[in-house]
C-alpha cells in the first residue's frame, strides 16, 4: 500500500521540463499515483516522518481506494534539498507519472516544485512548508499546513497586550523566517513594543549559543524564535545552558520551537513559553484526542502539527477524487480543492476558493506539564485565520 520509492541518481534525471506537461495522462486510470516528496533525512527528517506516518495513519483507517481508484504512495527522500527536491518531482511526474505530489518540508522545496505542477497540471500539495508566498508560484498549488503570518500576527499582537516591552528575535535565515520575524515585528511595534536585539541564524545545523549570549546581554523581557519543526530541542537545549530561563526571559513565537514531536524532550526549561499555532497534542476535541491514540499506537509516539497536516492533505486528496468521481484531471481536482471544508482533529479548517491557502484556527498555548508530560495548552482561539500575507495584497 505504502511504496518508498529510492532516489535515482541525478543523472538519470535527464527529463526535459518541456515535456512534462505530456507526461500525465488525464483519462481515468485504475490507479492513482501519489508523489511524496519529504526530507526523510538530515535536520528536517522529523517533519518527512511525521507527515509519512500520518498518511500512514490515515490510509490504515480510510482504505487504500478511493472513487473506485487504488491509491499508490511513492516516497522520495529530499533532504530538504532543493535541487533534490527539483529531481525528485521531475522523476515522479515524467517516469512514474504520479497524478498529485505533495509532501515538501520546506519553502524552497515547495518552490523548486512549483513550475513543474504548472507544465504538468498537476496539483502539489504542501504539506508542511509555511511562506505565505507559495500559492502564488503555481496555480496548482494548495496547502495544508499553515502559513508563518498567521501565527506571527497573532503572537505579536498578544505579547504587546501582556505585558512584554522588550523583545530579542531569533529567527532562521531562510523566507519562513523572514515572514515569522517581519509580521511579528509589524503587530509587535505597532502595540507599543520595542525589538532590542535582531538575530537571523543559518538555516543548516546552526549554533545558537552564541546568538544567545547576546539575546541575553540585550535584557529583553522576552525572546522570539522561529525555527523551523525539528530544530526547537536544540535551541530549548542552548536556551537553558546560557541560562536565559534563570535570567527569566521568556520564550514566545510561533509553535514550530515548541512541536509536540520534540516537546517532552526539552526539560523544565520550556514550562511558560507560550507560542501561537495551529495544533497541539492536548487540543480538547474528541476527535484529536482519537486522532492522538491512534497515532500513538502504531507509531509509539506523539503527534505534532506536521502530523496533522499530512492527515488533513491526504483527507484532502481523498475528497477531491471523491468530487471528481476518479478523475485524475488536474483542473477538475483544483477546482474540486478550493473552498473545501472539514473538521479536522486541529479544529475546523477550510481551503480559501481565492488563494488556494488553508483557513484555520490559531490557539495561544503555554507550556504546562499534564499528567507527568509537557503539553501546548491551549488558553486563546482565533477562529477562522486567513493568511495575512495574502488579505492585505
Amino acid at each position: 500500500m505504502f511504496v518508498r520509492s529510492k532516489m535515482l541518481s541525478w543523472a538519470a534525471t535527464a527529463a526535459a521540463v518541456a515535456g512534462l506537461s505530456a507526461a500525465v495522462p488525464a483519462q481515468a486510470q485504475e490507479t492513482v499515483k501519489i508523489g511524496l516528496i519529504l526530507p526523510m533525512t538530515g535536520g528536517q527528517a522529523s517533519t518527512g516522518k511525521q507527515i509519512e506516518n500520518a498518511i500512514k495513519l490515515y490510509m490504515q483507517q480510510n482504505g487504500d481506494t478511493v472513487a473506485g481508484k487504488k491509491i499508490e504512495i511513492l516516497l522520495k527522500d529530499d533532504g530538504a534539498v532543493p535541487d533534490k527536491t527539483k529531481t525528485a518531482a521531475q522523476e515522479l511526474i515524467v517516469n512514474d507519472k504520479v497524478n498529485f505530489i505533495a509532501g515538501f518540508g520546506v519553502t524552497p522545496a515547495a518552490l523548486a516544485a512549483a513550475p513543474l505542477a504548472t507544465q504538468a497540471k498537476i496539483p502539489e500539495v504542501v504539506m508542511a512548508a509555511g511562506t505565505s508566498i507559495i500559492t502564488e508560484r503555481s496555480p496548482y498549488i494548495v496547502r495544508t499546513s499553515f502559513t508563518l503570518a498567521q501565527s506571527a500576527t497573532i503572537i505579536g499582537d498578544w505579547a504587546a497586550k501582556n505585558g512584554i516591552k522588550k523583545v530579542a528575535t531569533l529567527t532562521s535565515d531562510y523566507a519562513p523566517g523572514n515572514d515569522a520575524l517581519n509580521f511579528f515585528k509589524q503587530n509587535f511595534t505597532a502595540g507599543g513594543g520595542e525589538i532590542v536585539e535582531e538575530v537571523k541564524v543559518p538555516l543548516a545545523n546552526p549554533d545558537f549559543a552564541p546568538f544567545l549570549q547576546r539575546m541575553k546581554d540585550s535584557k529583553p523581557d522576552a525572546v522570539y524564535v522561529f525555527v523551523p519543526a525539528g530544530q526547537g530541542g536544540n535551541f530549548m537545549k542552548q536556551y537553558a545552558e546560557r541560562g536565559l530561563d534563570k535570567a527569566g526571559i521568556k520564550v514566545i513565537g510561533p509553535g514550530d520551537v515548541m512541536d509536540d514531536d520534540l516537546l517532552n524532550n526539552m526539560g523544565d526549561a520550556a514550562l511558560g513559553a507560550v507560542t501561537a499555532h495551529l495544533y497541539s497534542a492536548a487540543h480538547p476535541s474528541q476527535m484529536n484526542k482519537d486522532f492522538v491514540a491512534a497515532y500513538k499506537k502504531a507509531f509509539n509516539s506523539r503527534p505534532g502539527f506536521m502530523a496533522v497536516s499530512g492527515y488533513d492533505g491526504i483527507h484532502l486528496i481523498y475528497e477531491a477524487l471523491k468530487k471528481t468521481g476518479g478523475s485524475t484531471d488536474g483542473d477538475k481536482l483544483i477546482a474540486a480543492m478550493k473552498g473545501m471544508k472539514w473538521e479536522s482533529p486541529r479544529g475546523p479548517i477550510s481551503i480559501d476558493p481565492d488563494t488556494r491557502d488553508i483557513v484555520q484556527n490559531i490557539y495561544i498555548r503555554k507550556v504546562e506539564k499534564v499528567d507527568g508530560e509537557l503539553y501546548n495548552v491551549e488558553f486563546a482561539t482565533f477562529e477562522a485565520v486567513k493568511d495575512p500575507g495574502k488579505t492585505k495584497k
